[in-house]
Order: C-alpha cells, then sequence, then structure tokens
C-alpha cells in the first residue's frame, strides 16, 4: 500500500486554492514549532458565506494537502458550518493520512477557526472564546494525547 492516497497525492501535485487574498474578511496563521509548517489562511465573507478562501502554506506535502482539501471543504458554506469542520473530517476526505502526519491536519482545521476568529473581531461579532484555540486549551491537548 502506498503511504499517501491517490487523493493526497493530487492536493499536494495540485493544490486548490493557493495564494494570497489582499483584501480578506479573516486571515488565520498557525503553525507548528515541531514539525516547522505554517499555513496561512484567507477568507472573503458576504453575508455569512464564505464565498472565496485562499491558502499559504509553508510544509509538507501533507500540509499542503490538508490546507487545499479543507479549503475545498468550506467554500461556499456558512460560517458556521465552517467553525465545524474537524481534522478528522479533513482526513477522511483525502482518504486517510500516515498516523505521523495527522498534526497536519490539525493545522488545518485551527487556520480555518484562526481566519474565522480574526474576522469575527474585525467585525466586532460576539462569539463564544471557547470555540477557539489560543495553543494551551484541552482541545489541543488531547489532539496531542491521542495522536490525531
Amino acid at each position: 500500500m502506498a503511504l499517501y492516497s491517490e487523493k493526497v497525492m493530487d492536493h499536494f501535485k495540485n493544490p486548490r486554492n493557493v495564494g494570497k487574498m489582499e483584501d480578506a474578511d479573516g486571515i488565520g496563521e498557525v503553525g507548528n514549532a515541531k514539525c516547522g509548517d505554517i499555513m496561512k489562511m484567507y477568507l472573503k465573507i458576504e453575508d455569512g458565506i464564505i464565498v472565496d478562501v485562499k491558502f499559504n502554506t509553508f510544509g509538507c506535502g501533507s500540509a499542503i494537502a490538508t490546507s487545499s482539501m479543507a479549503t475545498e471543504m468550506i467554500k461556499g458554506k456558512s460560517v458556521d458550518e465552517a467553525l465545524t469542520l474537524s481534522n478528522k473530517a479533513v482526513v477522511e476526505a483525502l482518504d486517510g493520512l500516515p498516523a505521523h502526519k495527522i498534526h497536519c491536519s490539525v493545522l488545518a482545521e485551527e487556520a480555518v477557526k484562526a481566519a474565522i476568529k480574526d474576522y469575527y473581531d474585525k467585525n466586532g461579532i460576539e462569539y463564544d472564546h471557547e470555540m477557539f484555540c489560543e495553543g494551551d486549551c484541552a482541545h489541543c491537548h488531547e489532539h496531542d494525547a491521542d495522536g490525531l
């Protein structure tokens, strides 16, 4: 069996929605010092719908593939729907990732949420702060503990 699925390889070799967005409504940047991956996600939001999304990722093939897939999964969705995106859903959509690359899908989830948080902050929109990880929450430590 190949280490990476055909979908992972496709999103790595032909990433969707890659680039910078000058007029983004929300920008989220996350990184993992342990592996060196950095993801930056840009959102264009109209009437609560993500009408465009772009990303820049510095990292391995899995980081690029998970960023690409995450953008495909939230484009055209409401902000509320995008907030429900999980790293597990990204992994499933890519037909799996090697266990040692699951952290890339966690970064993709966190980048989406960081961009939405930035959108909320810029627009004075009230939100539950527990929905967003600031790097020291139990949600992040759960991912570390169970390898997800």
